[in-house]
């Protein structure tokens, strides 16, 4: 199966100025100055069925469009490597080895939308690839590829990297606005959309660098050659990051549309220890869970979502039947309860609820009534607040309940998991 983004992660090696342009980087850019016009070029990577691969999965092209132009004001580009949803870790793979192939894609993403400032969040502890990242901008600017009149095609484009603080916040695109104008991280309220009033009150366009990456080979290959890769409004290729246990966690880059069951068990080479799938993760750890039984699916948005989760970030994680899902549930809240912003008061208080709600039935003090009162709390959560934190965190937690229902009763009454192999979970802090 052919690689795009990832026949560039060679561990050990980052791919220089050099070697990127021996191997044909840059020439895509060059080429979309040379082939297409703006608006034809937004409408190039419309027909590839390019969505976004941060998580929202919103047509790339689509978005590109609400941009307004002549607005007096200057366009922008935000490229969103907070990369902070758990079990998710494919972008830190493409600043650390690949990129020059990140910084191509800016520029086309750039002149498609006539942008002349992109600002790259990086999470602020991915201290090795935002130095391989800022490394290979001050190559590119020596090279021409950035900074005045690039390929000598009378566009100016400068890149400005920003280092956010560990907030899980602000991978939310509009928290990551605020925090990048030097703000708390506090999500706004929309609309205005980004696309029309972003950072600084400017049109911005906020794109995954995932997303990006991918530009240089819809501009080389075309658009109905990288949709035919995927599935209908689903085009191409895109990374999973594969964790949990199985007996290889790695990031897959597949088509789009590739079974779940397929990844698991042929590209991350099953689950270890010879035990059996329990349940999956699809999408990062908001993403609903799935059963044992649910993973004969097709792993795009639109197939995900019919399903009840969601493709999300990409992150699959896996459990086998060793895992108690009271602790996972446990350790889910407990991150979304630490991660909340504060702002919104159902997000703020409930999931600090649901928190010590869990601290207590880990603690062997579970009532009956607690599993209905945490449905309860996470239907009042959910579509209540400004951003999605809220709902990510009442539809992860309702998809354990009523999923795994039985197993919570299980532990209320005997204070302790049920589990059908006889082991002992690990021990969870409470």
């Amino acid at each position: 199966m052919e690689k795009l983004i990832s026949k560039y992660f060679i561990p050990g090696k980052t791919l220089s100025v050099g070697d990127y342009v021996r191997e044909g980087g840059y020439e895509a850019a060059r080429g979309a100055f040379t082939r297409f016009d703006p608006p034809a070029l937004i409408a190039e990577v419309s027909k590839a069925n390019l969505r976004g691969l941060g998580g929202a999965g919103f047509p790339t092209g689509k978005k590109w469009s609400f941009v307004p132009q002549n607005t007096g004001k200057p366009v922008y580009l935000v490229v969103n490597v907070d990369e902070g949803e758990p079990g998710t870790f494919k972008d830190k793979y493409i600043l650390r080895h690949a990129p020059h192939l990140l910084i191509e894609g800016i520029i086309i993403a750039a002149y498609a939308n006539n942008i002349h400032t992109a600002y790259v969040y990086v999470r602020g502890e991915y201290t090795e690839p935002y130095r391989k990242l800022t490394q290979a901008i001050e190559e590119a600017r020596e090279k021409n590829f950035l900074g005045k009149n690039i390929f000598g095609k009378g566009f100016d484009l400068d890149i400005v990297v920003h280092r956010g603080a560990g907030a899980y916040i602000c991978g939310e695109e509009t928290g990551l606005l605020e925090s990048l104008e030097g703000k708390k991280g506090f999500p706004r309220l929309k609309p205005p959309f980004p696309a029309v009033s972003g950072v600084f009150g400017c049109p911005t366009v906020i794109n995954n660098p995932e997303t990006l990456s991918y530009l240089p080979f819809i501009i080389s290959r075309g658009a109905e050659w990288f949709a035919k890769l995927g599935m209908e409004r689903n085009g191409g290729m895109r990374l999973f990051s594969v964790s949990g246990h199985v007996k290889r966690p790695g990031v897959y880059e597949l088509p789009m549309g590739t079974p779940l069951r397929e990844i698991i068990y042929d590209h991350a080479g099953g689950i270890r220890d010879g035990k059996k799938l329990k349940a999956v993760v699809p999408g990062g750890l908001s993403a609903p869970i799935l059963t044992a039984e649910e993973i004969d699916i097709k792993m795009d948005f639109d197939s995900l979502a019919a399903k009840g989760t969601m493709a999300g970030s990409g992150g699959v994680m896996v459990m086998d039947e060793s895992t108690c899902m009271v602790h996972a549930l446990h350790a889910t809240m407990r991150f979304f309860a630490h991660e909340s912003c504060g702002q919104c008061t159902p997000c703020r208080e409930g999931t600090g609820w649901v928190n010590r709600i869990l601290d207590r039935v880990m603690r062997g003090r579970g009532r009956k009534a607690d599993i209905d009162n945490l449905i309860d709390i996470g239907s009042f959560i959910a579509g209540t607040t400004i951003c999605a934190l809220g709902d990510g965190a009442s539809m992860a937690m309702m998809g354990y309940l009523k999923k795994f229902r039985p197993e919570f009763e299980a532990y209320i009454r005997d204070g302790k998991c049920d589990l059908k192999d006889g082991s002992v979970p690990h021990p969870v802090s409470v």
